[in-house]
């Protein structure tokens, strides 16, 4: 499942978030999205998801312009992870990837054999058979976000779009959520996340879309795009961008740190120029006076 984005738009008001953005990612590509926070992240998602609409330029997948989808239609395309879910009911981790085929059915039909097939193979795929019947609520986080993933597979949409999927996680969970994405990337699926973290985009992407006060600073491949001019531009600061394991991996962090700088020192320093005691500065503040 293709997306092409061209020219895309979208204000508040008088308020310009995003301005003629354009990339696209096709099948078995994970894109990352990255930038800081208010920088358009969120919107994008959502007008590719046909959650706000008043947006200029045009919005493909496989193909075919989104306006022209029936929100039943798009939802066959489309599948949406969020950060986390918390449902009001005490549903199990069955019940909440079963709602994924709500897509399939028309209104008023509960799911049958072929809809828990597809519940039961997506819980499979994301290795998560031995917590099918417990609470949805009382599983781990990195486990709700698995559960999510199912919910995705079992709604049969190729196109994956998640919104920060790892921002609530501590480190081993979020490396299973983004292991996850990749298998899924691997297996044909197009995969775009929006994320906060410039090393695990890195790490886990095909490519990487840079995004700064609503328009593209970078796109390309990771070795592309995280690099210490980009970062800098990207985030501000005197930053470091610093490639280890081969470049397998890629770190950021603030220049003083990787050149062995103490910043504190340096500031004592320029605060303290001279060596006078408290007579010496009393003596020039009567001087002064």
């Amino acid at each position: 499942m293709s997306i092409e984005v061209k020219n895309l738009s979208f204000s508040y008001a008088r308020h310009t978030v995003l301005s003629d953005l354009s990339f696209s990612a096709k099948n078995g590509e994970l894109m990352s999205i990255l930038g800081k926070n208010g920088t358009g992240k969120t919107t994008l998602l959502r007008c590719i998801l046909g959650l706000l609409s008043g947006y200029g330029g045009d919005i493909l997948v496989d193909g075919t312009d989104i306006k022209a989808l029936s929100h039943r239609q798009l939802a066959q395309r489309v599948a949406y992870i969020p950060q986390t879910s918390y449902p009001a009911f005490n549903f199990s981790v069955f019940e909440m990837v079963l709602m994924g085929t709500a897509s399939q059915l028309s209104n008023g039909i509960s799911p049958g054999k072929e809809q828990k097939r597809l519940a039961f193979e997506a819980i499979k795929q994301v290795g998560l058979e031995s917590l099918s019947g417990k609470s949805y609520a009382k599983i781990s986080g990195g486990e709700r976000q698995l559960a999510l993933f199912a919910r995705a597979l079992a709604q049969n949409a190729k196109l994956l779009v998640l919104d920060e999927p790892t921002a609530n996680l501590d480190y081993s969970n979020r490396l299973m959520v983004m292991e996850q994405a990749k298998r899924l990337s691997e297996r044909g699926y197009t995969v775009l996340q929006s994320t906060h973290d410039p090393e695990q985009a890195y790490m886990f992407s095909s490519h990487i879309l840079a995004l700064k006060d609503g328009t593209i600073l970078a796109q390309g491949t990771p070795q592309q795009v995280i690099t210490t001019e980009t970062m800098a531009a990207l985030y501000g600061g005197d930053l470091r961008v610093e490639s280890i394991l081969n470049d397998k991996m890629r770190v950021l962090a603030p220049a003083h740190i990787v050149e062995g700088r103490d910043d504190n020192e340096e500031k004592s320093n320029f605060c303290n120029t001279g060596s006078d005691t408290a007579a010496d500065a009393d003596e020039r503040l009567r001087a002064l006076g």
